[in-house]
């Protein structure tokens, strides 16, 4: 997965105002078998997206051109069936870098922070407000402040503070996974060990 720092995000946003949305809806099962991160994105909903012959369904907001962002609004209950981290692959790949519900499935959030991808958690009230304004105006646009947990509707001014845990943030603005969030604090483990074998 790309290390894509994450500090302020402006977009615009798609809609996809469906409830329980499963990892397998989100990424079908037959397309877990490829080794690389990279082309999940083509593949995210794909039975949504596509007829049973192949062909694009124009009434699916991913295929409608007007509809565009990096930013995901999903209904209530996003990511849950399975575990597999494949869903937040290819919601990555397409171009999200944030996805916004009123519940997320716990192993699903988890995934999504370890891979860069920001669940931002909002109420039902608003969910319910953005979709609404999302679907009946694309270009309507989101401001996401990592730094101060703040998700904004910029044309309504609705301004929510979103939690995420300290560390994961820290990772997230910096563009670390855990395996670089280690090797970043090398030096001063080594220290740590040296200081350790002294006493």
């Amino acid at each position: 997965m790309p290390k894509v720092k994450f500090d302020i995000l402006e977009s615009t946003c798609v809609a996809l105002p469906f409830e329980n949305v499963d990892t397998d809806q989100i990424i079908p099962a037959r397309f877990l078998s490829a080794t690389s991160r990279q082309g999940f994105g083509d593949n995210l909903f794909r039975d949504w997206r596509y007829t049973k012959t192949g062909e694009k369904n124009n009434e699916f907001v991913l295929n409608k051109p007007e509809y565009t962002g990096k930013v995901l609004v999903a209904g209530k209950n996003f990511g849950s069936g399975s575990s597999r981290e494949h869903a937040v692959w290819a919601i990555f790949d397409y171009g999200f870098r944030a996805v916004v519900s009123s519940f997320f499935a716990d192993i699903f959030m988890n995934n999504a922070l370890n891979n860069g991808l920001l669940p931002i958690v909002i109420s039902d009230d608003l969910l319910k407000k953005l979709l609404s304004l999302v679907q009946n105006k694309p270009d309507t646009k989101v401001k996401i402040d990592l730094e101060k947990q703040t998700f904004t509707i910029l044309s309504t001014g609705d301004s929510v503070k979103f939690g995420i845990n300290p560390y994961k943030k820290e990772c997230l603005l910096k563009g670390l996974d855990d395996i670089d969030f280690l090797l970043s604090m090398k030096s001063s483990i080594i220290a740590y060990e040296n200081n350790k074998s002294l006493t």
